[in-house]
């Protein structure tokens, strides 16, 4: 085992100018905010208004969203051992943040469930789709990190954790609700939440897309595994977008259409964003700023 080399008190110091510093920086400030001082008083009111089978839509988005913040907090783990055992101080600095943040978002929307009144058994709704993609691709890819910290495994990883389920089933997600509650006016809490989420959210894809990015510069050849990757996942996302559609329109009430659009827009702009690592020097993907990868 090699001798450990101390950062902090050699003449490297902290790389403040990188990104991934910039980012814990903006986690610090931005990402601080605690769901128990939510108040889901208008919500409760809004939920006992609504029809039956209004609220089922509304309570199977949320139980997908709560399921997945906890694989997320659970897997995310194995991607910080392998970020700190390559020594990379600013990356794994941030990625603290980053795990309390997944923590921070299960107990979000447990605690709306909890003043909703909705405390029963919610895995009725993950369907066989939601299971593959949360239940066995995600934790698979995130556990092979224990025992392989190739460079070919941290893309895999990132592909599937920050590009396909944060990146593209989440922000469809964020898309159904608003489109759902925000154009009726109702539970002012969950939209609340779901903004906070969102923009935590995006500084996650934001370390994911620089990630991959380095990744890329670094090992050429990971651009099309990454690709690839992307392709065999696209499958499900339209396929769980598909799942409830009736009359041409989601559970929710959005236009299918508009759905599938959004997740393809989401799909594109997330390879177009790699493809720009092709060519690039290192110390241009560690200069990238928060807009070039889409922090908010």
């Amino acid at each position: 085992m090699d001798r450990r080399t101390i950062l902090t008190t050699s003449s490297r110091g902290l790389l403040v100018e990188s990104l991934p510093f910039k980012l814990y920086q903006k986690a610090k400030k931005f990402g601080v905010w605690n769901p128990a001082d939510i108040d889901f008083s208008q919500d409760v009111e809004d939920w006992k208004k609504l029809q039956p089978e209004q609220r089922e839509d509304i309570l199977r988005l949320i139980s997908q969203f709560q399921a997945g913040e906890e694989a997320v907090t659970l897997d995310l783990l194995p991607l910080i051992m392998a970020i700190a055992k390559e020594g990379r101080l600013e990356e794994e600095m941030y990625l603290t943040t980053f795990l309390f943040e997944e923590a921070k978002h299960t107990e979000f929307f447990r605690l709306l469930l909890n003043a909703l009144g909705e405390t029963g058994d919610l895995s009725v709704y993950h369907t066989e789709t939601y299971k593959t993609i949360f239940y066995d691709i995600l934790p698979a890819a995130m556990d092979r990190l224990m025992d392989d910290q190739s460079p070919e495994a941290i893309a895999e990883a990132s592909t599937v954790y920050n590009m396909f389920v944060e990146g593209v089933l989440a922000e469809t997600g964020y898309f159904s609700f608003y489109e759902a509650l925000e154009k009726q006016g109702i539970m002012p809490g969950l939209l609340k939440g779901i903004g906070l989420l969102k923009r935590d959210e995006s500084r996650h894809i934001g370390y994911g897309t620089f990630l991959l990015q380095r990744l890329i510069c670094e090992h050429p050849h990971l651009f099309d595994l990454v690709a690839q990757k992307m392709e065999t996942l696209t499958p499900y996302a339209f396929q769980l977008n598909q799942e409830g559609v009736v009359n041409d329109k989601n559970r929710l009430g959005a236009p299918i259409e508009e759905v599938m659009e959004f997740t393809t827009r989401q799909l594109t702009v997330r390879m177009e964003i790699l493809a720009r690592a092709r060519g690039k020097k290192m110390e241009e993907i560690y200069r990238l700023s928060e807009t070039e990868v889409g922090v908010l």
